[in-house]
């Protein structure tokens, strides 16, 4: 970073300090929480420090201090919005297999409605060829694929016929929830039962071709 990008009097090493209070934990906290809102719908481009210290009632010297850069703040954001997305996915280990399965695509389906900006951040992979933003996406895909697995299978370990057609189906759910987010003219409801036909689908094709994974009945 050179001088044009680093505030006067702040070294990025005094702002990796800056967590070590429960005060500056909350602090930091509520940066990302404006965050969160600011990036929901506006681009990463689109939002500049001036723009995030204003929204949030501070000088921009304090993004400074709690992320070093505008990039770390926005990373920071991505971060948080992924533990909610995969949070909301893994939040439902009570229910029965189906029941999970559609409470987390239906938490998928809202998470990308009400924060697309950050939707499409997280399945894009970030700022142009964003390698941190992308290592971010492959988590969530990870997490994701093994919140189904456990769901339908009961354990996370798949086969490689089933892996690769359950990483194929996300793929779907992916591209399918960007276009639902641009044209918003299918009801949430709908476009969950699309995605469940679909990955019932996908699921008895893997029996097909691993007999030891079996599909779960249609109605349950």
């Amino acid at each position: 970073m050179n001088k044009s990008q680093q505030p006067p009097g702040r070294s990025p090493k005094a702002s990796g300090r800056a967590g070590d209070s429960p005060r500056s934990q909350e602090r930091r906290a509520e940066l990302i929480a404006v965050g969160r809102r600011l990036f929901a719908r506006t681009s990463y481009d689109a939002l500049s420090i001036d723009d995030i210290a204003y929204h949030a009632g501070i000088a921009k010297g304090l993004i400074y201090y709690y992320f070093a850069s505008k990039r770390g703040y926005y990373l920071a954001v991505v971060e948080d919005s992924v533990s909610k997305l995969v949070g909301n996915a893994e939040g439902a280990r009570q229910l029965p297999p189906r029941e999970r399965l559609l409470h987390t695509l239906d938490g998928y389906l809202r998470f990308a409605w009400g924060h697309e900006a950050a939707y499409r951040t997280i399945v894009s992979g970030g700022v142009g060829f964003d390698t941190e933003v992308q290592a971010i996406r492959d988590r969530v895909r990870e997490r994701l694929l093994s919140t189904i697995a456990e769901g339908v299978y009961g354990r996370t370990e798949l086969a490689p016929p089933a892996r690769a057609a359950l990483t194929g189906w996300l793929s779907y759910v992916e591209g399918f929830t960007l276009d639902w987010i641009q044209h918003r003219d299918m009801e949430r409801d709908f476009a969950l039962r699309m995605l469940a036909a679909a990955l019932l689908d996908t699921l008895r094709t893997i029996e097909r071709f691993a007999s030891d994974h079996p599909a779960p009945p249609a109605d349950g």
